[in-house]
């Protein structure tokens, strides 16, 4: 299924799909042990997950295929900032992971 973005030009599928499923392996690998840190029951740290993946999913799609540009007409600029919004959200996310083990 070719993917376009939202002006009609094609995109590599390749990254938003990599993405998108690493991001439901993890969210769904350690959400509910996570949530059963924090004292939710498996059913709704199941269900937080579940909803945590589509989230990612969706916010994988919007950046990675709507709103994304061929590189011929991508600037450095905005590859590197992308690149440090990323790097942000995994550490963002490695903050997060660590988090039970303060509040125990």
């Amino acid at each position: 299924m070719p993917l376009s973005n939202r002006h009609g030009t094609p995109i590599d599928p390749v990254p938003f799909a990599v993405v998108s499923g690493l991001g439901c392996m993890l969210t769904l690998s350690l959400g509910p042990l996570y949530g059963q840190a924090f004292g939710l029951s498996l059913p709704v740290a199941l269900l937080c997950a579940a909803a945590v993946s589509v989230a990612v999913v969706v916010g994988s799609f919007y950046w990675q295929v709507w709103d994304a540009y061929p590189p011929a007409e991508t600037s450095v600029e905005i590859r590197a900032e992308r690149l440090l919004y990323g790097a942000l959200a995994f550490g963002v996310l490695l903050l997060g992971l660590t988090l039970p083990l303060f509040l125990r």
